[in-house]
């Protein structure tokens, strides 16, 4: 189950187009990432440098990095230097890429329901929700925190059954940030990442 839960992360692949709806952000980004997978899961499962390609193509400009890496590091980002920041959004952002690439070849859109928007659009931070159909017939409410950027609206947060992937990995930092250095988890960060990339 977990796997299939993580590839709702796929939807952060969300276009942040200037003048749509949250929702709207959220229905396109289930429609693009189910046509840049049609056809090419085997493909992709085999060859993960071409999987986290794809998804970094239209991941990076459309995802707040900054933002959910920010919050994520929480009072850690205070303390932190330039450099360490940089550092750490690039290697956070990285670990995403790793960490849910292979949930995303399960994703299916036949399987989201994007629910009305009930939100205030006039406000800086915002919530979609959506319920996701498991094989099983079990009904998963999975919800998107989405920023208001110049741009557009920018996904930062996912809520999978009242689990945020920003609260959980702050969490699981905090205490390794705790036991070690800030300095210690990036480098971490880094070596998986580069490793994965075979570097």
């Amino acid at each position: 189950m977990r796997r299939i839960l993580v590839g709702i992360l796929g939807l952060l692949l969300a276009s942040g187009a200037l003048g749509q709806s949250p929702n709207d952000v959220v229905q396109e980004a289930a429609e693009e990432l189910a046509e840049a997978i049609e056809g090419r899961k085997d493909e992709l499962a085999n060859d993960p440098a071409a999987l986290y390609a794809l998804i970094d193509e239209i991941l990076l400009p459309r995802f707040d990095r900054q933002y959910s890496a920010q919050l994520v590091l929480g009072k850690h980002w205070r303390s932190a230097d330039d450099s360490q920041r940089d550092r750490f959004v690039d290697a956070f952002y990285r670990s995403l890429l790793r960490r849910y690439s292979d949930g995303v070849l399960e994703y299916d859109q036949n399987k989201v329901e994007v629910l009305p928007f009930r939100g205030d659009e006039s406000e800086p931070r915002v919530v979609v929700r959506t319920i996701v159909s498991l094989e099983d017939g079990t009904a998963v409410p999975v919800n998107y925190g989405l920023v208001r950027r110049d741009a557009g609206w920018l996904m930062f947060d996912v809520t999978i059954e009242g689990i945020s992937y920003v609260r959980n990995f702050r969490t699981e930092l905090n205490a390794e940030i705790q036991a070690t250095s800030l300095d210690a988890v990036i480098e971490r960060l880094e070596a998986e990442a580069a490793e994965d990339a075979g570097e």
